[in-house]
This record gives C-alpha cells, sequence and structure tokens, in this order.
C-alpha cells in the first residue's frame, strides 16, 4: 500500500540512521504485520495492542511529512 510506504519512508529518512538495534528489530516487527491491520491502526480506527508497535505507530504519525 503506497501510503504505508510513504509513512515508513519517513521513519527510515528521520529515525532509522540513529536508531538503536532494538528500535530497529520493533519496525522490523511492524513490517510484518499485515497492510490492513496497519492502516486501521495508522488512521486510528483499530489501537494495537503491542505497546512497542503502538508507541513506534504514534512517533511514525508524529513524523514530519
Amino acid at each position: 500500500m503506497r501510503e504505508l510506504d510513504q509513512l515508513f519512508e519517513r521513519w527510515l529518512t528521520h529515525v532509522y540512521p540513529q536508531a538503536t538495534d532494538a528500535q530497529r528489530g520493533v519496525f522490523l516487527r511492524l513490517l510484518d504485520c499485515e497492510d490492513d491491520r496497519l492502516w486501521r491502526w495508522f488512521m486510528g480506527y483499530e489501537t494495537c495492542p503491542d505497546a512497542e508497535l503502538a508507541d513506534l505507530i504514534a512517533s511514525i504519525r508524529a513524523l514530519p511529512a
């Protein structure tokens, strides 16, 4: 889904270069999730049940476009 790619690109551009291995691991776990579920989480239609993923989603949403 192109919209998700754009969101992930923000994180890769702004955060990845300084991210810790643990942060990168959480990002990789996020990428393993199904697109439709990711979309619902990012759009706020559902709450992600995983606290680490939910925190990452919130931080990605807060990044500049």
